[in-house]
């Protein structure tokens, strides 16, 4: 991976067991590190972001895209796939990856217009406009309404969603995450990054999920599947009830895990 990422080699050490490796608890030593994942095994040739912003761990991003993949293959009877990135980010990685490993189609929205700005510019040094169209949602509390246009049609939704409710919130989970790394740092730095808007949002992931399923059923004729990662299991049985209320025909949770990380997909459709 140096070879295709150069820069990572300086973050690279040997551990008491001789293994090399990188601090996990470094932004910048987790930032070289996927980028240079995503250099090697993607293709990718630019992949440039504000450290400010979340950098995306690539083993967890790849895997909810092959898991849709999963999803999608008894219905594909669609040649092309578009699919609808909820909240791309400045790292426009969903997009990125979805592409180079499936060549789907990508309508990727945003809040952020700087963001968008840096996406773009991902984009066009990738090669990659005629493949991934961006769009600005200028509502914050908004899903579909004012992205999503009459003759829009897609295959299926991808979306991570903001976790916590608070910038409290957030430090308080970052403290614990680099406890478990054993950092010995006193200087408190998120070791992925994050603005707020990647971050938090008001109400949290339940009152996001809640918008989320609510727009889903308004626009339920333009998308076969909606999908969206959900970090507190808690909130699952609460999204089911939902979603039969709102018609879902069928609902699917599927299970992720990268090394201790537990998360999980839940995916809904109105077909």
């Amino acid at each position: 991976m140096c070879e295709a990422y150069p820069d990572l080699l300086a973050f690279v050490f040997e551990n008491k067991y001789e293994t090399k490796t990188i601090d996990f608890a470094n932004p910048k030593a987790v930032k070289a590190l996927n980028t240079a994942l995503l250099f090697k095994y993607y293709h990718i040739k630019f992949w440039e972001f504000p450290d400010t912003n979340l950098c995306p761990p690539i083993p967890g991003r790849i895997d909810y895209i092959h898991h849709v993949s999963d999803l999608l293959k008894p219905s594909k009877t669609i040649e092309n796939i578009n699919v609808l990135d909820i909240g791309t980010g400045a790292s426009c990685i969903y997009p990125l990856l979805g592409n180079a490993a499936y060549h789907w189609n990508f309508v990727a929205t945003d809040i952020d217009k700087n963001a968008l700005q840096n996406a773009q510019k991902i984009i066009d040094n990738n090669d990659l406009n005629k493949v991934i169209t961006l769009r600005y949602q200028k509502e914050a509390s908004q899903i579909f309404k004012g992205v999503l246009n009459e003759d829009d049609r897609f295959s299926v939704t991808i979306c991570n969603p903001p976790f916590y409710k608070s910038e409290t919130e957030a430090i308080e989970a970052t403290t614990r995450k680099l406890k478990g790394l054993h950092s010995e740092s006193h200087t408190f730095v998120r070791n992925f990054s994050g603005t707020q808007n990647e971050l938090w949002y008001k109400g949290g992931e339940k009152a996001f999920l809640h918008t989320y399923l609510y727009e889903s059923s308004l626009f339920k004729k333009q998308c076969v599947w909606f999908t969206t990662l959900v970090s507190k299991k808690d909130l699952v049985k609460g999204m089911y009830t939902s979603l039969k209320k709102l018609g879902a025909t069928d609902i699917k949770t599927i299970a992720m895990g990268q090394g201790n990380k537990i998360s999980r997909i839940v995916a809904w459709t109105f077909n």
